[in-house]
């Protein structure tokens, strides 16, 4: 672990797993006859565009002009729609499993969406402010029936930053972090199965400074090394929507406060709170058994080593999402590790983040990170805080 940084490289077979789709059987798409007419969006007020019907999000059109390119529009302020193309229909409250849903081209008129199968059934006719979500006939069809491999259904992002200083003094500070999920099933419209998240953070500094004024022989060069590592894997199970069964480990280093090493290992129940369109909210507890190791100090000659500590103890954890205006993401996460067995061996985390789209996948991300450990090595202080500037590319 004094050089954590390597832990990152030794990860990165799993990393670039993740843009390796998983390799499933190929569905034909549903693709319109040759020579069908475009799809026809007619606004309340008359306005009129041509193009193609991608579906509708939590009761909002997504459409692909021809003119205006991709927008977002509430099905309330369309007067008209029309496509050929096979969709399926979700109302609101309406969580699917394996049953079947209407599906069909699609109409939009007189505040009425009705669906005509391609089969020559009777069309579908729900009132428009009932509709949740229009689905792609295809995709809807490979998401109820195909499961992802391993490396499959990973979303999350990839961020990175550096500083660099060449002149009386060096330094050069690194900051690297993966943050990934894979839900199963990744979409809204069906209950969660599982989860599986892998966190991983890095900051490794150093600053070489010579004596000033210099000596002659020259002074060896006073040497600073900062270097934080974090490494989290949990795998959560649903028992229902919103509460599931969890288990973690997860690995710290920094140097700031003398911990070498902590190993957690525990398992325990979350609930989410708040889940909509806009934010989400999950809290957890658990059980876990900690080990921390410490750096040796040496002062004056004289080697002191902070025994290594065994814990048994809890993580209540709590973490929030909100998508706010202009695509900006912000994140937030708290966390206290109390010990059961020694009250003084308790930690605590708090992070924050705001990530801002600057162009396509890229961001740009600002976080903080302000870590608390009651018990560090001796002459080590019990926080570390960080400011973090850096660009993320969100992953496909």
């Amino acid at each position: 672990m004094r050089t954590p940084l390597l832990t990152l490289f030794l990860l990165q077979p799993f990393v670039l797993a993740v843009f390796v789709p998983a390799q499933t059987p190929a569905r034909p798409a549903v693709k319109p006859e040759a020579g069908s007419p475009p799809d026809v969006l007619i606004f309340a007020n008359g306005d009129r565009l041509t193009g193609k019907l991608e579906g509708v999000t939590a009761g909002n059109v997504v459409f692909d002009s021809d003119m205006a390119g991709k927008l977002t529009i509430s099905i309330d302020k369309i007067k008209e729609l029309r496509s050929g193309a096979q969709f399926a229909l979700l109302r609101k409250g309406v969580i699917v499993k394996k049953q079947a849903v209407p599906e069909g081209s699609v109409e939009v008129a007189g505040g009425s969406l009705k669906l005509t199968p391609a089969q020559g059934q009777a069309p579908a006719e729900v009132p428009a402010s009932q509709v949740n979500y229009l689905i792609d006939r295809a995709s809807f069809d490979k998401t109820i029936s195909q499961k992802p491999g391993l490396f499959g259904g990973w979303s999350g992002t990839l961020t990175g930053g550096a500083s660099i200083e060449r002149s009386t003094t060096s330094g050069t500070t690194m900051n690297a972090s993966a943050a990934l999920v894979r839900a199963i099933p990744g979409v809204p419209w069906m209950d969660p199965s599982n989860r599986t998240i892998v966190n991983i953070n890095e900051s490794y500094g150093k600053l070489s400074t010579p004596v000033i004024p210099p000596t002659v022989p020259a002074s060896p060069l006073s040497v600073v090394v900062t270097s934080i590592f974090h490494a989290g894997l949990e795998r959560d199970e649903y028992f229902s929507p919103r509460l599931f069964a969890l288990g973690h480990v997860a690995f710290d280093h920094n140097f700031g406060q003398g911990l070498e090493l902590q190993q957690v290992y525990g398992g325990g129940i979350g609930y989410t709170v708040i889940k909509d369109s806009r934010q989400e909210l999950d809290v957890k507890a658990d059980m876990q058994y900690e080990e921390q190791q410490y750096f040796s100090s040496t002062v004056g000659g004289v080697t002191t080593t902070t025994p290594s500590v065994n814990i048994i103890g809890s993580t209540f954890f709590e973490g929030y999402t909100r998508n706010l205006p202009h695509k900006v993401l912000f994140t937030e996460t708290a966390s206290v590790l109390p010990g059961w067995n020694n009250l003084s061996a308790f930690s605590a985390d708090l992070t924050a983040a705001l990530t801002m789209p600057v162009f396509k996948r890229l961001s740009a991300t600002a976080s903080v990170d302000d870590g608390f450990l009651n018990d560090p090595a001796q002459y080590y202080q019990k926080n570390s805080f960080q400011f973090i500037t850096g660009v993320t590319y969100v992953l496909p």
